[in-house]
């Protein structure tokens, strides 16, 4: 019997795509998923500055992430009908790009954790079928090998190919579970795919992630140059000094 190490693999969703359906040494099903961190769509952190709360922050949602769309600002009238709004609505703008970026990391923390996994999961799989192909094309030979007991610390051993029946895997949490070779392949592949389509949505998340975050910069900069032509003009009628006058009573 051969051990090979192998790592849990969590979607990018948040939730772990495998569970162990094998029945551990004590008995009991190790079928529990890891807890992970997830995205979520902000609804309760919803703007309610001005008219934001109509085109608000999480009502539109695209991604089954549940990634919320940003509001796109065409007509900044629709968003702000006075200058007293437009700091109220500068800061909801502020607060979504920061929560934007919050997820960005998340999902590049993510995103790595999957890279760093996925050749894991490959150079164990080729192993499993080289043992295969060893077993079916020269069965009474033996395999000289290494195994790892400790980081830096090796123990020579001889694997007779003709009595390798399955190979053992870890799992994660301190679990390892016996599979046969065939079942072993079936179960690296599956895993491979599943790591590579996760990947994949991470990658596809943080696109999407990046370009909120434009939308709303670009939406600060028209509310901003909006607040800006009002003072000018509100200056140019001699309104500006009259309320600057009031609020400094």
């Amino acid at each position: 019997m051969v051990c090979f190490p192998f790592s849990p693999l969590a979607n990018c969703n948040g939730g772990v795509q495998r569970r162990a359906e094998r029945k551990t040494r004590s008995g009991q099903k190790a079928s529990q998923a890891l807890p992970t961190s997830s995205l979520r769509a902000l609804d309760n952190s919803t703007p309610s500055h001005g008219r934001l709360q109509v085109h608000g922050f999480g009502h539109d949602t695209d991604k089954p992430t549940g990634i919320p769309v940003a509001p796109f600002i065409d007509d900044v009238n629709d968003y702000v009908s006075s200058r007293a709004e437009v700091e109220p609505t500068l800061r909801s703008f502020q607060e979504m790009i920061s929560k934007y970026q919050f997820m960005e990391v998340n999902t590049q923390r993510r995103a790595q954790g999957l890279r760093d996994k996925i050749p894991d999961i490959k150079k164990t799989l080729e192993m499993v079928r080289f043992l295969k192909t060893r077993k079916e094309n020269n069965p009474e030979s033996e395999l000289e090998t290494n195994f790892e007991l400790n980081d830096t610390l090796y123990a020579r051993a001889s694997i007779p190919i003709a009595e390798t029946e399955e190979v053992y895997l870890w799992l994660g949490a301190n679990v390892m579970l016996a599979y046969p070779l065939d079942e072993a392949t079936t179960m690296l592949q599956d895993k491979l795919a599943a790591a590579e389509q996760s990947l994949g949505n991470c990658e596809e998340d943080l696109e999407f992630l990046r370009e909120q975050i434009t939308t709303l910069e670009v939406a600060t900069a028209r509310v901003y140059n909006w607040d800006v032509v009002q003072r000018r003009k509100e200056k140019a009628e001699g309104k500006g000094d009259d309320e600057e006058k009031k609020q400094g009573g």
